[in-house]
């Protein structure tokens, strides 16, 4: 059993008061998990406004603080050794990335951020293998760190899920059953470092959404930014300590026929003092089954019967699972599969009808 973690990260710089932030919604996962009525409107007014929310007593910090020391452990590992465990370029997310693999717009421009994906099934299925091998700091780990970490993350999100469910006039069970744990799917927890920025302007993440359901972020610097609705200015969302931030998925937007909000994010160097230091994130991305299609829930819902027929320009039916949406996605973000501008547009979710 590996020790429990002390944090083996310094003291940052706080975050600049001269920076222009987006407020967010503060939601206390206890008051949800108890049922109560003003918090859970606290939720609904986040998720359909923005899709982004802080969430607080959530109870996952130390399994955080745990994971990023994992993650620190693999990003030390030589490059030739990370790269046996690279993702590559099929459309699967799960395993290492390497800096400058991915486009972050539709020039082509390189990302500048390194991360190790461990897949959920992988996770739940150790020491078995589900989907694939991991470094060996993963693997010291995985048993001690990962799975506390993703059976946690994935008890907070279906928690929430059952508050959209409810919401949204789902039958009992409808979201949780696109969600099942027995399920493969591209669930996944990533752990992610980018260096020191000080003259640095290239983007961590281009502008997107998210591919799946629900994510449930740990930040230790700024650098996430959001393009709120009706707006063209980046804004910063300001990390709190002891705060995770939530936010809701192209899967989410899709199924309640637009009621939910996947908003536009990207990852950008840190305000002020803060960039000169390695910024670390850690999150755990909820998605769909790989069987489940993807398309609006009006014949089981008609609080979203009726918003679709109101909205008939949203995305109602994709025509995909949520496996292909998902390759689509990563497949075509990867530098080796760039053809040209058109890649990157193939690469788009729903921010292309924000």
């Amino acid at each position: 059993m590996l020790p429990i973690s002390k944090s083996a990260f310094p003291t940052f710089p706080p975050f600049p008061d001269d920076f222009a932030t987006h407020p967010l919604v503060i939601v206390d996962y206890e008051l949800i998990k108890a049922g109560d009525k003003d918090e859970i409107e606290q939720l609904w007014k986040a998720a359909t406004e923005l899709g982004f929310w802080y969430l607080k007593n959530h109870g996952v910090e130390q399994e955080a603080n745990n994971m990023f020391d994992m993650g620190r452990e693999t990003m030390d590992l030589p490059l030739e050794e990370k790269m046996k465990y690279e993702q590559g370029d099929g459309g699967s997310s799960f395993g290492y990335k390497a800096r400058g693999q991915v486009a972050t717009d539709a020039m082509g421009t390189r990302d500048n951020i390194e991360f190790i994906n461990v897949a959920k099934d992988d996770a739940l299925a150790w020491p078995k293998q589900a989907h694939r091998s991991y470094p060996r700091t993963v693997n010291a780990r995985m048993e001690s760190t990962v799975v506390p970490f993703v059976r946690k993350s994935m008890e907070v999100n279906a928690t929430l899920l059952d508050v959209f469910n409810e919401k949204l006039g789902l039958p009992e069970g409808a979201l949780a059953k696109r969600h099942s744990v027995e399920e493969f799917s591209g669930s996944e927890a990533r752990c992610t470092k980018s260096p020191p920025t000080p003259t640095e302007t290239r983007l961590g993440i281009g502008a997107h959404t998210d591919f799946g359901s629900l994510s449930f972020l740990h930040n230790r610097l700024g650098g996430l930014q959001v393009l709120p609705p009706n707006s063209e200015t980046w804004q910063y969302i300001k990390p709190i300590p002891g705060y995770a931030i939530c936010n809701l998925g192209d899967a989410m937007a899709i199924f309640s026929g637009g009621i939910l909000r996947s908003n536009i994010h990207r990852v950008c160097p840190p305000p002020g003092a803060q960039k000169h230091w390695e910024r670390w994130s850690l999150v755990y991305f909820t998605r769909p089954g790989n069987s489940v299609n993807l398309h609006a829930l009006v014949e089981e819902s008609p609080l979203i019967a009726d918003y679709v027929a109101k909205h008939p320009e949203g995305i109602h039916e994709t025509g995909a699972t949520s496996l292909e949406w998902f390759t689509r996605r990563i497949k075509n973000q990867r530098i080796s599969n760039r053809k040209g501008p058109e890649t990157w547009m193939a690469s788009r979710g729903t921010e292309i009808r924000v």
